[in-house]
């Protein structure tokens, strides 16, 4: 099986959500369909101001 490949859109759109929380890592992660662990990754990215979050990945 393939690694799935995000869009820098997609990835801060979803570390942006994180970063509001208003929902939990686990609630965005079923509504995206990827796992909790990406997302914190993504939101750590994030904090740490990672123009691209998919730089570290």
């Amino acid at each position: 099986m393939q690694r799935k490949r995000h869009t820098p859109d997609f990835t801060a759109k979803v570390a942006l959500e994180a970063l509001k929380g208003t929902k939990t890592i686990n609630e965005i992660a079923s509504e995206m369909g990827i796992h909790a662990t990406q997302i914190t990754q993504w939101k750590k990215q994030a904090q740490e101001g990672s123009k691209e979050p998919r730089t570290l990945n």
